[in-house]
């Protein structure tokens, strides 16, 4: 449930919560054990062995919470980031920060390697969410590659799969696309999800059991990266039109709290903005023990 409420905020990524509940290389062998195996189990109609082959119970179980947090929580979340926005991407940055520092605790040993990996890890990741949408081609190939980018997201920690569809410039298509009930954009879109998924999960299992560390390091990163496009205060530039006719901020410019009030005529709301944050790092430090807890057992 905590995957689907990060993943209705669009610069928040369900990965990071993955990684610091402790599942974070569970999920992977699990999407990973989508194999020939797997298929030969369906096509044989043996659908027990499927079932324990890919640990059907934990993905079930893991879908349906994300499932049931964007269902319930998406209307609230879409209320406060209208209404309250500093207050929850306050939160969010506190959620983010303290992330990232538990993460970085699993790295036994630091050295000149792992130190270049969260460097690049952050700038990359900074350089991303800085990125301006632009226009990309609208044929079918390119449909199926913004699908098999955007789903990474779902397993890469600090960068969100709308985002990068947005910055693609494919956001607005495939929610037109939704909406017009176009299946074959859709089926393409999901064809390169499930192709990406498939892919990038096994690359970054990989990357974790050889190069822990530095496979740690460069995540951890991408968290820090990627407060970039959650701090709080921001200097709308221009707005675009949403697929349901209503203007959304589509070019925003960081400032500081000092300077809010005199560029927006509003007030920085400091106080509300610090209890957010402190609640953001109580809720992940909260999450933590509770996950090292259930894993003692």
């Amino acid at each position: 449930m905590s995957m689907g409420a990060a993943d209705v905020v669009p610069g928040v990524s369900g990965g990071s919560i993955a990684l610091i509940a402790g599942i974070y290389q569970k999920l992977l062998d699990s999407i990973k054990s989508i194999d020939k195996t797997a298929l030969g189990f369906l096509f044989k109609f043996q659908i027990r062995n499927l079932w324990e082959h890919i640990n059907g119970s934990f993905l079930f179980t893991l879908l349906a919470g994300i499932l049931t947090s964007i269902f319930s929580l998406s209307k609230v979340i879409t209320y406060l980031m209208e209404n309250h926005p500093i207050p929850l991407w306050s939160f969010f940055f506190g959620l983010i920060v303290i992330s990232a520092i538990i993460i970085l605790k699993d790295i036994k040993r630091w050295n000149f390697g792992v130190f270049l990996a969260l460097i690049i890890g952050t700038v990359a990741a900074y350089w991303i969410t800085g990125l301006p949408p632009t226009t990309t081609p609208d044929a079918i190939w390119f449909t199926f590659v913004a699908g098999a980018i955007a789903i990474c997201a779902m397993i890469l920690p600090g960068i969100s799969g709308s985002f990068l569809l947005l910055v693609m410039g494919q956001y607005e298509r495939i929610l037109g696309a939704v909406t017009d009930k176009n299946f074959l954009i859709i089926a393409v879109f999901g064809a390169g999800c499930v192709v990406g998924l498939l892919s990038f999960s096994r690359l970054i299992s990989w990357l974790l059991k050889h190069y822990h560390a530095i496979t740690i390091a460069v995540l951890s990163g991408f968290m820090l990266g990627s407060l970039n496009k959650i701090w709080p205060w921001k200097e709308v530039l221009s707005y675009r039109m949403s697929s349901s006719g209503d203007q959304k901020p589509f070019l925003t410019e960081n400032i500081m709290p000092q300077n809010y009030l005199e560029v927006t005529g509003q007030e920085p709301l400091v106080l509300y903005a610090i209890l957010a944050f402190s609640f953001g790092i109580l809720l992940i430090l909260g999450i933590e023990r509770t996950a090292n807890y259930l894993q003692k057992r």
